[in-house]
Order: structure tokens, then C-alpha cells, then sequence
């Protein structure tokens, strides 16, 4: 696909990088360019065994995306990776104490239920692997002692659509959130509030029945027909809140955070405004490559605060140029 093309460029100047920091290592110091084999060839990098938990839910594409990141990340950086997930915040924990007992050389986490998830992740720490997070924790990550934080910040993304849709002249918006008590999913609903210029709601569904999050959306609107935007924070959520929307008989605006090539067509076709992206290819590839940096001289992004990978705003008048993402 044209996406893992142009993520490839960067996998493979960061491995030209880790060339050069090994070449400028004591001899026996460890690390190496991958790639080459015989006596005369460049020592290969000492393979790395990373867990990359999240709190999936079980058919939401977007974690697939995050996945492949990470995936063609550990291949270019000679890592075995190990994938697991759970939405579950404590069944989450236990994956992270797995990993440790693994004897892991990193693990890459998602902090959506971040009291659920501190004590194992702390000690994870406390047994000296190098622990990164992904997608949610923001506001957590330096606590637990997790050393750089990948994703958006989720307040600004919920600000970004509030622009949207003031633009748009937008007075009234559902704020649509699939998983009660996510942080992040919060987070995006107070930006819009904080940003718009009229009124918004929270509505909560069931994100793992989309029969729950269809029959919701639908009553809402037709109980509430001033309703003339509505928000959903995920891929699955918005392509199910298309037909809702034609259910309830409303003409109001959908648009959503988090997008995948259906959410790319609607976009283009008008179907939806927009949408708001944190590039989770970036946050699986960076995540994962984090580790190996770390493994070979300690490198960290960041300074300490949260290394961006959104929010990018998709719409029509800039859709042609992102199409790679979603081709």
C-alpha cells in the first residue's frame, strides 16, 4: 500500500540512524545495523522482544491500523513483537504483568482506564523495562514513570472539530462516546464544548453493540430534531451513525474523530464534513521504534512532554492529499 511506503522513508532514515550511533559504539558495546550476514558483514541488531497491549475492543478497525504500525516497525528494527488486548481496564493490567513476567526488553501501552492500569505498569517500570504509551494517557504517563507518550492531545482534537463546525455555522452537537469513562473520549467531548460556539450534549452508546449505537443515535435525533450536528469518536461509530442519521429522518451533519477508508469515502463524497485524525500508524511505528532507540543509547523524544501524532483535520479541500493513508 502507498501508506507503508511513505512510513517506510522514515523507518528507514531512523535506521540509517542507529547505524551511525553503532558504528560510534566501543566495540562489544552491542547494536548494529540489521541486514547483512557472514563473517564480513555488519553485525546484525540484537533482537528485541516488545508487547504492545491496548484496550481494543474486539472488531474496531482503528487498533488495526495502530497494529500495522507497529508491525512494520519491529520489522524494520528487528523486533519480535507481541500483540494483546483487552477494553477491560484490570484484564489490561494483568496483559502488562504477563508481559513482565515474559522478561520483555520493552512494552508499548494504551492508558485509557489509567487507575485500572498504574500499578502493574509501575511495576514494569520498577523491573527496568522501558515502558512507552500510546493513544490515551497524556495526563498519566509521566506519573507511572513511563518514559515518552505518543498520540494526540485529546482536548485540542475536540477543539478542532469545534472549529469545524463553527465554520460550518453548526448551533447544536451530540457529542457521540462508544465506552463509558475513557478518558480520552471525554477529554474530545470538553473540547468541543470548551470550542463551539453553540451548544453541545454528550450521548452515550454501547460501543460494542451496534444495534445499541444505531437505535440511540436515531431516538435522540428524533426526539430532538434542533439536534443539526453530530460528533462520533470512531470509524465504526460514524459509518453506523449514516444510517442513523437517515432513520431519524435528520438532515444533521456528521462528522467524527478517528478515520479509516470508509470515513476517507464519505468525506470525500460530502457524506461527511470531516474528520479529525491522530495518524495511529505513527503511533504504532514510532512506539515500537522508541524502544529500540532506547535499547541503543538511551535515546528518548519528548523532553518529557507528549510526542503529537495529531490532531490533523480531513476534509474536502485537503483530502486528495492525505488519500495514501486510506488507499
Amino acid at each position: 500500500m502507498k501508506r507503508w511506503s511513505r512510513v517506510g522513508i522514515a523507518g528507514i532514515a531512523a535506521t540509517g540512524a542507529l547505524l551511525l550511533a553503532a558504528c560510534g559504539s566501543p566495540a562489544g558495546a552491542g547494536g548494529g545495523a540489521a541486514g547483512g550476514g557472514g563473517d564480513d558483514a555488519a553485525p546484525k541488531t540484537e533482537e528485541l522482544k516488545v508487547a504492545l497491549i491496548t484496550h481494543a475492543a474486539p472488531g474496531d478497525t482503528f487498533w488495526d491500523t495502530i497494529r500495522a504500525g507497529a508491525e512494520n516497525s519491529a520489522g524494520l528494527n528487528n523486533i519480535d513483537l507481541l500483540y494483546t488486548s483487552d477494553p477491560d481496564g484490570a484484564r489490561q493490567a494483568q496483559l502488562v504483568q504477563q508481559a513482565v513476567d515474559q522478561k520483555v526488553d520493552g512494552i508499548v501501552v494504551t492508558l485509557a482506564k489509567a487507575d485500572a492500569m498504574s500499578g502493574e505498569v509501575k511495576k514494569a517500570v520498577e523491573a527496568g523495562i522501558p515502558v512507552f504509551s500510546i493513544n490515551a494517557g497524556e495526563n498519566d504517563f509521566k506519573s507511572m514513570g513511563i518514559l515518552a507518550h505518543f498520540g494526540q492531545n485529546e482536548f485540542v482534537a475536540g477543539q478542532a472539530a469545534a472549529e469545524q463546525f463553527n465554520e460550518a455555522g453548526k448551533k447544536k452537537v451530540i457529542c457521540v462516546i462508544q465506552e463509558q469513562g475513557h478518558v480520552g473520549l471525554e477529554s474530545r467531548c470538553e473540547g468541543l464544548a470548551d470550542k463551539l460556539e453553540g451548544t453541545s450534549e454528550v450521548l452515550y452508546v454501547q460501543g460494542t453493540d451496534m444495534t445499541n449505537v444505531a437505535s440511540t443515535i436515531t431516538s435522540k435525533l428524533q426526539t430532538n430534531k434542533d439536534i443539526d450536528a453530530v460528533l462520533t469518536l470512531g470509524a465504526p461509530f460514524a459509518m453506523t451513525a449514516v444510517d442513523a442519521i437517515k432513520d431519524a429522518g435528520s438532515t444533521a451533519t456528521l462528522a467524527t474523530t478517528d478515520l479509516n477508508p470508509d470515513v476517507y469515502a464519505a468525506i470525500k463524497d460530502g457524506t461527511m464534513l470531516f474528520g479529525i485524525d491522530q495518524q495511529p500508524f505513527m503511533q504504532g511505528y514510532e512506539s515500537v521504534e522508541a524502544v529500540r532507540l532506547y535499547n541503543e543509547g538511551g535515546y528518548v523524544l519528548g523532553g518529557g512532554q507528549a510526542v503529537l501524532t495529531g490532531p490533523a483535520v480531513v476534509n474536502a479541500a485537503n483530502a486528495e492529499s492525505v488519500a495514501s493513508q486510506f488507499n
